[in-house]
């Protein structure tokens, strides 16, 4: 477990997972064996969303890869780097056409293993300042290699009746859950702010929109992605990639107490 600490605020990193962030006493991370999910934070790569209904397979230029629900990054084990009193950072490597044993087969999936035909780096890097945790995600890789991007956060809900501002708009949790595994879609935005007994706000530096999620009411996960899966079938998946360039692609995640 790696610990980052301020004056306000301690954070803690389980193996690149963040699992706590407190600041003045107050838990915004959700607890693992809390009910609704039983991680507290993943990240979607090289893809975002179910594929079920394509067979398992996304198109890409270089063929077609085997993939699971939210990619096969989620599969890999971060190496931790590097770490000081407030910061830490985090990798996973990934060499092409690497079969990888995919965690929900058998009993949720068909696919023992999963494959993309391009090697990449993925660096996660956490800092603290006072009350704010920033998470940089730096993806290296082959020029051209398609990905989508996404962060899977999950807060924790400590009233009945929190409050999602967007766009100068206010979002319910019964929307949230109203709208179950598609999850709530936000365009067009770079910061949401939760309103619960404390509030919250997510601001994004690449991402552009957002997903919210839950099953549940003392949970909620806020997630920036690049691109919204359900706003295409399955079969289209590619047309929400983007491409590297010759230069790493920067994210940015700010959580601002």
């Amino acid at each position: 477990m790696v610990q980052l600490k301020s004056k306000s605020a301690t954070v803690g990193i389980d193996a690149g997972e963040l699992v706590s962030f407190v600041v003045d006493g107050h838990e915004f991370i959700h607890q693992k064996g809390s009910p609704g999910w039983r991680n507290s934070d993943t990240e979607m790569f090289p893809i975002i969303g179910p594929v079920n209904e394509a067979g398992y397979s996304v198109q890409v230029p270089k063929g077609n890869a085997v993939q699971d629900q939210h990619g096969l990054l989620r599969e890999l084990e971060y190496q931790l780097l590097s770490q000081t009193e407030d910061s830490a950072a985090f990798s996973k490597d990934y060499k092409a056409n690497t079969p990888v044993k995919n965690s929900k087969y058998p009993e949720k999936s068909p696919e023992p293993e999963l494959v993309w035909p391009c090697s990449f780096g993925f660096k996660k890097s956490f800092m603290l300042k006072g009350g704010t945790l920033e998470i940089t995600f730096t993806i290296s890789g082959e020029k051209d290699m398609p990905f989508m991007l996404g962060y899977h956060p999950a807060f924790k809900l400590h009233t009945n009746s929190p409050m999602i501002l967007a766009n100068d708009k206010e979002i319910s949790l019964d929307d949230v859950l109203e709208v179950g595994n598609r999850a709530f879609h936000v365009k067009d935005c770079t910061a949401i702010t939760l309103k619960d007994e404390r509030s919250i706000t997510i601001e994004t530096k690449g991402f552009g929109q957002f997903m919210c999620w839950t099953e549940v009411r003392n949970m909620l996960c806020i997630e920036p992605i690049t691109f919204y899966p359900y706003s295409v079938n399955q079969q289209n998946m590619h047309l929400g990639f983007q491409y590297l360039e010759d230069t790493d692609a920067v994210f940015k995640v700010l959580i601002k107490t």
